[in-house]
C-alpha cells in the first residue's frame, strides 16, 4: 500500500513539473519577439504560440490549416513559402526566407526546423516567425545610400564608376564604343548667392530628375558633386548618342525651372565628353578626363560641347609632366628672382623693382611664371613658392640698401592663397624684423582675383600690414568686372595699369579714353598710378602728358636678375 502511495506522489510531482515546464515554455513564448507554430506528427495535432494573434487573423490547428499562410503571402513568395512549411518533403531539416505578405507592407522571416526520429520519419516541426518589416526598410534605406545620390535620386559616384566598369569590361569584348558626358550647370554659384542653397539644391534636384528621364538601356547617369552630373552610354548611336543626349537637354532647358517660393530659373549647360578607347580604358580616367574638357571648354563660353582629343590629351600630359617637376623644384628651391625697375615718370628718378620669380628648367632654362603660376596655384605649391619669394626679395633688399646707401621701394606679387593663411600678415612683419627692412619699403601687389572669395578677410589682413606701414598695390587694374567697387573699401596706395591698355592706347581712341578715365580717378582718389609694359618712347610721352605718376616696362628696363640689377644701382650713384 505504501508502494502505490508513493508511486502516485512520485507521478503527481513528475506531471506538477512537467505542468511548470510548460507553462515556462508558454510564458517565454508569450514574450519572445515572435510567433511559433508547433506540429507533432506523430499526434497529428499543431499548436500556434507566441504573438502568432498579432500576426495572422487565422488559427492552425489541423494540418490542411497550413495552406493558410500560403494564402497570406504575396504570389511572388509562394513558391518558395511551399518548401518553407513542408521542408520534410524534400528530406530537409531546415528552411527559411523572407516573404512579402498580400497586404504589401509587412515583410515576415519565415524560418522551419524538422525534427526526425531514428527512421528517418519526421517527427516534429517548429515553425518560427518574425515582423521584419522595421528592419526590411532600414535594409532598404542602406541599400539607397549605397547605390543613389539622396539629393537627385540618381546613382551615386562610387555605383556609377562601377557601372561603368562594367560597360568598358563589355565594350572590350564587343569592340563598341562607350561615351562618358560631363554636364555641368554654368554660373550655378550666382543661383546660390542670389537666391540660397535651398533653391541651389532644388535646382539641382529637378535637372537630376531630367537626366534620370533620358537614362534607359545601356545609359546611365549620375551626380557627381554640386552641380555636375555625368551620364555613359554604351554604344552611343541613334536616339542613345551624345547629338542626342545634347539635343534632348538643349530642348530642356529652352524652358525655365520653376522651384520653390514660386522663383523660376533659366539655366546653360557645359558638355565634355571623353570615349573609350581614344581618351581612356579606365573608369575614373574616362570621367576625369571628361571633366577637364568640359571646364577647359567653359573658357570659351558657356553652353558648350567639346570632345576630348589628342591635342587636349598632349595637354593634359604636359600639364602633369609640369606639375611633377614643379613640385621637385619647390623642394630643391630651383627658382630664382629678377627685378624689374619702376621710374617716376615726371624726372625719370627710380621709384623700385618688382620681384619676377622664374624657374630654372632642368636645361638650364628660365621659364615665366605665366607657364607654371596657375599650376602652382591648382596644386597648391604656390604657397611655399610665394614664401620663398618674399624672403629672398626682402633679404636682398636688404643687402642692396646696405651696400648701395639709398632706399626704394621692394614690389612683391601675392597669391590668394598666402592670402587665406591666418598666419599671414605675421610671416609678413616677421621676414621684414629679421632683415631689419622697414615696412615703408615693402609694397606687396594683389590681383582681383585674391578678392573675390574672401573680400572681408583679404581687406582685414591688407589693412593690418598698411597700419604698419606696407604699401599696397592693385595689379592688373581694369581687367576685372568690379574693380570700381573695391576701391571704396580697399586699403590701397596703388592702381597699376594694366598692359593690355598700353598696348594699344596709342592706336586705338576707345582705348585712349578708359586709360584717362582711369588715371583721372586714380588721380582724384589720392592714388598713385603705375602704367606697366611701356615700351615705347611715344606711350611714355603720353602716359606722362595725362599724370600717370610711374613708368614700368623694356623701355626702361627688363627684368634683371640680381648682378645685372646691382650695375642699373651703380649707374644711379654716378
Amino acid at each position: 500500500m505504501n508502494e502505490l502511495h508513493y508511486q502516485v506522489d512520485l507521478l503527481r510531482a513528475i506531471n506538477r513539473k512537467q505542468m511548470e515546464r510548460e507553462r515556462m515554455y508558454l510564458k517565454v513564448c508569450q514574450v519572445a519577439v515572435g510567433a511559433f507554430l508547433y506540429v507533432s506528427f506523430e499526434r497529428g495535432q499543431i499548436t500556434t504560440l507566441g504573438q502568432w494573434s498579432e500576426y495572422f487573423p487565422f488559427e492552425i490547428k489541423e494540418f490542411r490549416d497550413l495552406e493558410l499562410l500560403l494564402d497570406a503571402v504575396d504570389e511572388s513568395c509562394l513558391l518558395q513559402m511551399g518548401d518553407v512549411i513542408y521542408p520534410e518533403k524534400s528530406g530537409r531539416e531546415t528552411a527559411d526566407m523572407e516573404c512579402l505578405l498580400r497586404d504589401g507592407r509587412t515583410w515576415m522571416q519565415f524560418r522551419t526546423r524538422v525534427y526526425y526520429n531514428e527512421k528517418g520519419k519526421p517527427d516534429e516541426k517548429v515553425i518560427y516567425i518574425s515582423d521584419i518589416t522595421k528592419l526590411h526598410a532600414q535594409k532598404d534605406e542602406l541599400t539607397y545610400m549605397a547605390y543613389y545620390d539622396s539629393l537627385t535620386g540618381l546613382y551615386n559616384r562610387n555605383y556609377f564608376v562601377r557601372l561603368l566598369g562594367e560597360y568598358l569590361k563589355r565594350a572590350s569584348e564587343t569592340g563598341c564604343i562607350v561615351s562618358v558626358v560631363v554636364i555641368n550647370i554654368d554660373e550655378f554659384r550666382k543661383v546660390n548667392d542670389s537666391m540660397g542653397l535651398v533653391v541651389g539644391d532644388e535646382l539641382v534636384r529637378q535637372f537630376g530628375a531630367f537626366l534620370k528621364e533620358l537614362c534607359r538601356e545601356d545609359i546611365i547617369a549620375c551626380h557627381l558633386h554640386s552641380d555636375v552630373y555625368c551620364m555613359a552610354i554604351y554604344d552611343p548611336v541613334g536616339n542613345k548618342s551624345v547629338s542626342f543626349l545634347h539635343r534632348s537637354i538643349q530642348e530642356r532647358i529652352r524652358e525655365p525651372f520653376y522651384l520653390k517660393e514660386g522663383k523660376d530659373v533659366s539655366i546653360t549647360v557645359s558638355m565634355g565628353v571623353a570615349e573609350y578607347p581614344e581618351a581612356s580604358d579606365a573608369a575614373l580616367e574616362l570621367i576625369n578626363c571628361a571633366e577637364i574638357v568640359v571646364f577647359k571648354g567653359k573658357a570659351c563660353g558657356a553652353g558648350t560641347l567639346h570632345y576630348f582629343d589628342a591635342p587636349v590629351m598632349d595637354e593634359l600630359l604636359h600639364s602633369i609632366e609640369l606639375e611633377n617637376k614643379l613640385k621637385k623644384a619647390v623642394y630643391s628651391k630651383d627658382f630664382v628672382i629678377h627685378y624689374q625697375p619702376q621710374y617716376y615718370a615726371g624726372n625719370r628718378r627710380l621709384r623700385g623693382v618688382e620681384a619676377l620669380v622664374r624657374w630654372k628648367g632642368d636645361g638650364g632654362e628660365l621659364i615665366g611664371p605665366t607657364t607654371f603660376i596657375p599650376v602652382a596655384e591648382n596644386n597648391g605649391s604656390i604657397v611655399p613658392i610665394g614664401r620663398w619669394v618674399m624672403e629672398e626679395s626682402i633679404r636682398q633688399y636688404a643687402v642692396w640698401k646696405q651696400q648701395f646707401g639709398f632706399p626704394f621701394i621692394m614690389s612683391v606679387n601675392i597669391s590668394a592663397l598666402q592670402y587665406k593663411r591666418e598666419d599671414f600678415v605675421d610671416s609678413v612683419m616677421e621676414v621684414l624684423d629679421r632683415y631689419q627692412v622697414r615696412p615703408t619699403e615693402l609694397e606687396l601687389e594683389i590681383t582681383e582675383s585674391v578678392l573675390i572669395e574672401d573680400f572681408r578677410s583679404v581687406a582685414e589682413k591688407l589693412r593690418l600690414l598698411r597700419e604698419q606701414g606696407v604699401k599696397i598695390s592693385l595689379d592688373d587694374f581694369g581687367t576685372g568686372f568690379s574693380s570700381l567697387a573695391y576701391l571704396k573699401r580697399l586699403p590701397v596706395d596703388t592702381l597699376k595699369v594694366d598692359k593690355s591698355f598700353i598696348d594699344t592706347v596709342m592706336t586705338d581712341s576707345s582705348t585712349r579714353v578708359i586709360t584717362e578715365s582711369i588715371i583721372n580717378m586714380v588721380k582724384s582718389l589720392g592714388f598713385e598710378a603705375i602704367a606697366e609694359g611701356v615700351e615705347e618712347e611715344q606711350q611714355y610721352r603720353y602716359l606722362h602728358a595725362i599724370g600717370c605718376d610711374v613708368i614700368q616696362g623694356y623701355l626702361f628696363g627688363q627684368p634683371l636678375p640680381p648682378e645685372e640689377m646691382e650695375s642699373v644701382f651703380s649707374d644711379l650713384l654716378q
